[in-house]
Parts: C-alpha cells; sequence; structure tokens
C-alpha cells in the first residue's frame, strides 16, 4: 500500500513542501530505504523510526519498505522527517487511520516514541499558512513557537502513542490556542544601564543617535575608557521589535537552533559579541551547507565588535557589502541564498597598539610606523560606511568618585525618547519595507528628508571643505534627519546637519 504524508524543508530561510511517500511492497526481501537525496541524519531515521514504532505497541512491519522524500532533486536535512516517516508507515500498513491529507507533520523521534524538540518550527508553521494547510502536527515542546502564527490549527504531539489515540479518535489531542504578539511581550533585564556610567556624555548623546535611527558608530579610546560599557549598554535604550520584526528574528534563531526548548518567539533585540578571532564565515554566513553567521544573528538588533583593528582585514572587508544592503548573499555551487543582515554596527577599538597614543596621562610607547599599520587595518571603504565616530576619552577622577545619580539619566528615560524617534520612523515609512533612517537608501533619502536653505548650505560647504565622498554626503542627511527625529521637527536645520558633521572622524576635519 501507498501512504503520502506532507512535511517540510528548510532551504537558506525559505521552506518547501516535501512529500513523505511510503511504499510497502508485498512481495520481497524485507528491508528498509530512504531515497530522495537524504543526509546522515535522515538515513538514520530508520533505525530511529523503527525502535519508535516498536516501542509505541505498533508492528514494524517485516516487508520491503520504500520511502521516497519528494521533490527528489532537493537535498533533506536533518531529523525533523522521522515523524511523517513513522506516520506513512503505518499508515500504509494499516494500522494508522489516514486522516492527515490536509495536515503538515514535522519532529524528531525518540527512540522511545516521543518527540524531541526540533529546529525550524517557525518556518515550518509559516510554510503551512503560506500553502493553505490547514493543520500542523509537531513536538508538543515546541507548540509556543508555532502559536505565534495566525490562521492554522497547532497540534502539539507528545508521543507516537498519543497520535495513534487521536487518529482513532479515542482521544484527542488538544488544538493549541494562537498565541497574541502583545501577550508575549515582556520588559527586558539588561546588564547595563547608562546610569551607572560615569561622565562620557558626549559618547552616550551619539548612542541615543544610533538607537534611533539605527546608524552604525566607531567608538575609539584608550584601554578603560568604557568602550565596552557603552556598548553593552545600548540594548538597553533600543525600541521593542515590532511583531514583523520579531518574527524576521525568530525564524533566523529558529532554523539555527538558538530558541531553547519549550520558548516562543524572540522579544528583544539580538546583541551579538564575537571575538576578534571569529572566522569569515562564522561572521557573514556560509559553509557547505549555508547557514547565517553573525550578522544574520545580529539583524534588526546590534552587532558589536570589540577591538575592531584585530579582527582579519578579509574579514572585516566582507562586511562592506551587507553593511550597505542590509543583505548577505552566499553562493555555492549547489545554489545562492541571501540571509537579511540589517543591524547596528558598534565599533570598539584603541587609537593605537598599545592604547595610550593621544592619551594626556600615559604615554605611548608605539613607533610611528606601528601607528600608522595599526589605523590602516580600517579600510577606508569601510570606515566610510560608519555614520558616527566618537572620541572617548579616560574618565577623569572627579566623575568617578563624585556621585551624580540625580543627574544621570537612566536607559528607561533615553529608550522613551528612541521610542518616539522611532515612531516618527515608522510612521513616514509605512508601506517602504523599512523601519529606520539608518535603512534608506539615496531615493528614499531625496523622498523623505527636507532640508532648510541654511542646512542646505552648510552641508554644501562641509563637502568642499571636508571633501566628503557622495556616501558621506547622504549618510550626513540620515543621521541629520534622526537628530530632527529626536527633536520632533520634521525639517533638518543647520543645526542638525551641524551636530551630526561633528561625528565625522577626526582626521576629516583636520
Amino acid at each position: 500500500m501507498l501512504a503520502k504524508v506532507t512535511s517540510g524543508a528548510t532551504v537558506g530561510l525559505e521552506s518547501i513542501p516535501v512529500t513523505v511517500e511510503v511504499d510497502i511492497a508485498e512481495k520481497g526481501l524485507p528491508s528498509f530505504t530512504i531515497v530522495g537525496l537524504p543526509d546522515k541524519a535522515v538515513e538514520e531515521s530508520r533505525e530511529r523510526v523503527r525502535a519508535a514504532i516498536k516501542n509505541s505497541g505498533a508492528d514494524f512491519p517485516a516487508r520491503r519498505i520504500t520511502v521516497n522524500l519528494a521533490p527528489a532533486d532537493l537535498p533533506k536535512e536533518g531529523p525533523a522527517y522521522d515523524l511523517p516517516i513513522a506516520v506513512g508507515i503505518l499508515i500504509a500498513s494499516r494500522q494508522l487511520n489516514d486522516i492527515f491529507n490536509e495536515s503538515l507533520l514535522f519532529g524528531e523521534l525518540s527512540l522511545d516514541g516521543s518527540l524531541r524538540h526540533t529546529n525550524g518550527i517557525l518556518s515550518i508553521s509559516m510554510l503551512a499558512k503560506e500553502k493553505s494547510i490547514k493543520q500542523v502536527f509537531l513536538p508538543a515542546i515546541d507548540v509556543r513557537e508555532a502559536a505565534v502564527i495566525k490562521g492554522i490549527k497547532i497540534y502539539g504531539v507528545g508521543n507516537l502513542l498519543s497520535l495513534f489515540l487521536h487518529a482513532s479518535g479515542k482521544e484527542l489531542i488538544s488544538e493549541t490556542k494562537h498565541i497574541p504578539f502583545s501577550k508575549l511581550s515582556e520588559e527586558g533585564i539588561y546588564e547595563f544601564d547608562f546610569a551607572d556610567i560615569k561622565g562620557q556624555e558626549h559618547a552616550k548623546r551619539a548612542l541615543e543617535i544610533v538607537a534611533s535611527g539605527g546608524h552604525n558608530i566607531h567608538l575609539k579610546g584608550v584601554p578603560g575608557a568604557g568602550k565596552t560599557m557603552l556598548s553593552r549598554a545600548v540594548p538597553g535604550i533600543l525600541p521593542s521589535l515590532s511583531e514583523e520584526e520579531a518574527l524576521e528574528v525568530t525564524k533566523l534563531y529558529s532554523i539555527t537552533g538558538n530558541i531553547p526548548a519549550g520558548e516562543s518567539i524572540i522579544k528583544h533585540r539580538p546583541f551579538r559579541s564575537p571575538h576578534h578571532t571569529t572566522s569569515r564565515i562564522g561572521l557573514i554566513g556560509g559553509g557547505t551547507r549555508p547557514m547565517p553567521g553573525e550578522i544574520s544573528l545580529a539583524h534588526r538588533g546590534v552587532l558589536f565588535l570589540d577591538e575592531f583593528p584585530e579582527f582579519p582585514r578579509h574579514v572585516l572587508e566582507a562586511l562592506r557589502q551587507p553593511m550597505e544592503d542590509g543583505i548577505i548573499t552566499v553562493s555555492r555551487a549547489a545554489g545562492t541564498i541571501a540571509f537579511p543582515a540589517k543591524f547596528i554596527l558598534i565599533a570598539a577599538s584603541n587609537p593605537c597598539p598599545c592604547g595610550y597614543f593621544g592619551d594626556p596621562t600615559n604615554r605611548c610607547k608605539c613607533l610611528p610606523g606601528q601607528i600608522a599599520r595599526y589605523q590602516k587595518r580600517i579600510s577606508g571603504p569601510l570606515s566610510d560606511r560608519i555614520d558616527l565616530h566618537i572620541e572617548v576619552p579616560a574618565v577623569k577622577v572627579d566623575e568617578l568618585t563624585i556621585e551624580l545619580k540625580e543627574r544621570v539619566e537612566k536607559s528607561s528615560i533615553i529608550q522613551k525618547r528612541v521610542e518616539k524617534a522611532r515612531a516618527i520612523q515608522r510612521k513616514k515609512f509605512k508601506g517602504e519595507k523599512i523601519f529606520s533612517n539608518g535603512e534608506m537608501n539615496v531615493k528614499q533619502i531625496k523622498k523623505f528628508c527636507s532640508l532648510s536653505e541654511d542646512a542646505k548650505r552648510l552641508l554644501r560647504q562641509a563637502v568642499q571643505t571636508l571633501h566628503l565622498s557622495a556616501r558621506t554626503y547622504f549618510r550626513m542627511i540620515k543621521v541629520g534627519q534622526t537628530i530632527a527625529d529626536l527633536d520632533g521637527v520634521s525639517q533638518i536645520s543647520q543645526y542638525h546637519i551641524a551636530e551630526a558633521l561633528q561625528y565625522r572622524p577626526a582626521e576629516s576635519i583636520l
């Protein structure tokens, strides 16, 4: 008898329906064959499925069993085909009623027949909705992840026996109700608060602009000035994820196995801090089976690169295209996959190898050639893609010892201003598929950014005097627009452009 069960495969970020066809021949020696380009994990499904069926109290047919995973030219990876294969065998051997015509099954089996946590649940649930599949059967431990998708019936399967009882009508599995996004949001608990950081008001202002407009920033200063602490405090002032942004982030984390079992949707903006020994593939993604890298896992959040010049040159140069386009395209012989990479880059570095070049209190021990080589590790084109460049000086003793709590703003207060600025941008960019000023292209800058005559005059003078590139010219407008949004005004004035120009690299204004 032939049985067909629908499942799904994830290719990059997209999911594709996979039909699991099971044929049990009346004649021939007993065998169990899986075809359709299965990888090692899929081939090992034979042993997991065999043991799971026997340990669930059913009979494993001692016949010639052929399982075809269609389409046959699509590589199949991972253990998620265990459940549909087992159900297909039970239906083909007439041990299970076929009630799965309009269903999608997905999940890894244990040897005792129970279902384990499986990666890619959200992506598969979105596939079911896209293909108008009415119901999805998946591991019970993962139902919260799937329940955020509205319009499909989610059934959490604890083990094969409970699925058998459900199909026979003896003990129905309860449908998991849809969980609205509003009920999932919760207040974040952050390690660092801006109120705990002494001094550095200029850097705090710059980071507020960064959070408000989704801009990139480079913090440069002596060791111990607070660059890392300032950077790690940024998540506390970032706006909350919208539902659309949260689904984008959760989809990435789901397919990479970064969502713990039993959890639902990602509620807070990611903060990724890879070490400077991270490889190029680890940072931008790729591999034999292309997977998202750190820049994609930082999508809609922060990518913090501490010790920026210590990263290999070829690794840093790989950031140029995704910083500009907000997407990374990984091409391999088997095909091309695109991963989203719209992140806020926060880079931190010392001014020289010893860290004290230009410091008034500590003597720099580096030779001029060493300093030049160290600073040249960050190329001009990469630096040009960073909107704000900030010098972070050492904190003075008076600022460290004097209590200024009543005068220092908490992250929660700054976050409210950031939220207001982002609300202005969301309203302005409605229907544009972008969420912040930092994502604007040239066409959108011309459409949404209005400069006063004084602002145009100042910007024109800056281009001529400072020899700014065309890219820098438009980035200054984007930063000026974010400052205007923080002020709650629609038009960019000369004061907004003047402040934006202060955040250019020091060598550009000499």
